[in-house]
């Protein structure tokens, strides 16, 4: 267990209400923090039109927090690529990755949220076709000289990068994927299925072959690295966690809900208007320290994942029981799960 990595996801999700100039320097504050606390990486999603919430966006946000915590991995988890033109992708996580010295993570999602496609001038319909031509175009302009690609909404006429990645042949591609389809999908198109924060473990476990099973069939082994995202909060017992974590963790799911985040997801884990003790049970990872650790140990044991990308925070938490659960995984959690 001691080479399980520990990541912190921050969302940048507030209530409408909220002083987003005070919300953004709370969220550097934690960047620092973890940098400090040993954390592996920084992750930071990607959504648009987010009502009801406010919502920092992931690019500029990433790039200010690389100068505040050094020594952070960044992952861009996860980039809704339908929505975008490759060269647009390829150029600006190249750059990232250059001012990082070769700190990016490349993850990529198909997307679920119709608002967004509109905005964007996309159709749901469109997005598995635009996600494979754009992770191929992606792929090809970082290590290609001069790239001739015709794609259904983007023609690339010996178009190159402006600058390449430090990371060589580029960075990490880690394909986010809900349904058993787009799982498959990431074992042919990714260096590794990232895995969601939603599914209850159970789910997972049941996915875990599904993927294993693609894997195989492309001929290619199982990833060294195998990330995952949870939810997770520690305080000094189950019951204090579920107390404490409650009136935040519920309204983060109800929008999950208003946005259709459950509609995405595989047949018998797909309603997120269950009652709060049945959301919670075998999908997020809540409890004392100990309970905590034990969790991360049976999770990894069961799946394989090895990196947790953990979200400790949900609209309305204030920043002092933010802090303080980001002590606990790193000073009580962590050293549990290394002795593991």
């Amino acid at each position: 267990m001691a080479n399980v990595q520990f990541g912190l996801i921050i969302r940048g999700q507030f209530s409408a209400a909220d002083d987003m100039a005070v919300r953004f320097q709370e969220l550097l504050e934690q960047a620092r923090l973890a940098d400090a606390l040993g954390f592996a990486s920084l992750t930071m999603g990607m959504h648009y039109s987010t009502a009801p919430l406010q919502s920092l966006q992931q690019l500029p946000f990433l790039a200010r927090a690389m100068a505040e915590a050094p020594r952070l991995r960044l992952n861009f988890g996860a980039i809704v690529l339908p929505l975008h033109k490759p060269i647009d992708v390829a150029e600006n996580l190249a750059t990232m990755d250059v001012m990082s010295g070769g700190r990016v993570i490349f993850s990529a999602a198909l997307g679920y949220r119709e608002v967004e496609s509109l905005a964007f001038g996309t159709w749901q319909k469109d997005r598995v076709q635009r996600f494979e031509e754009n992770l191929e175009a992606i792929k090809r302009l970082w290590t290609e000289e001069s790239v001739e690609m015709t794609g259904s909404h983007f023609e690339l006429s010996g178009a190159s990068v402006s600058v390449r990645p430090v990371q060589k042949p580029h960075p990490p591609i880690w394909i986010a994927a809900n349904a058993d389809a787009a799982i498959r999908r990431a074992a042919r198109l990714g260096d590794c299925w990232y895995v969601n924060p939603h599914n209850r473990i159970d789910t997972i476990v049941r996915q875990v072959e599904v993927y294993r099973r693609a894997l195989d069939e492309q001929e290619k082994p199982f990833p060294a690295e195998f990330p995952a995202r949870r939810e997770v909060f520690v305080a000094r017992s189950r019951e204090d966690a579920l107390r404490l974590c409650r009136p935040f963790l519920e309204t983060k799911y109800e929008v999950y809900r208003e946005w259709g985040q459950d509609r995405a997801m595989p047949a018998g884990d797909n309603d997120f208007g269950v009652d709060f003790d049945s959301l919670v049970r075998d999908r997020f990872l809540l409890g004392s320290a100990e309970q905590v650790a034990a969790q991360i140990v049976d999770l990894n044991r069961a799946t394989g994942i090895n990196h947790l990308i953990m979200s400790v925070q949900w609209p309305g938490m204030p920043q002092a029981m933010v802090l303080e659960v980001l002590h606990l995984l790193a000073e009580d959690v962590m050293p549990l799960v290394a002795k593991a």
